[in-house]
């Protein structure tokens, strides 16, 4: 059940951080240079905003490998193999 809900809360992080919710900015790793150097002023923002989406994606997909590894052993322990 843990990794079911968190599987459904990294996807839709993963989801609202790549639309670039302005209410997410504060877990925006960005520094002062990063919007300092932009030559096309959004541009560093965006990737940032898309790079923290693919991570919370790569969360939810470790998060589905364990629970199945997890139902595997519950499965196993109800065989007896």
């Amino acid at each position: 059940m843990l990794s079911l809900s968190a599987i459904v809360f990294q996807a839709m992080l993963g989801i609202f951080f790549s639309a670039k919710s302005a209410v997410l900015i504060e877990d925006v790793p960005f520094t002062e240079e990063d919007i300092r150097n932009d030559k096309n002023p959004p541009q560093n923002i965006y990737a940032l905003y898309n790079q923290v989406g693919i991570n919370c994606f790569i969360a939810a997909a470790v998060y589905v490998a364990v629970g199945a590894i997890s139902l595997c052993q519950v499965g196993s322990s109800y065989t007896g193999k």
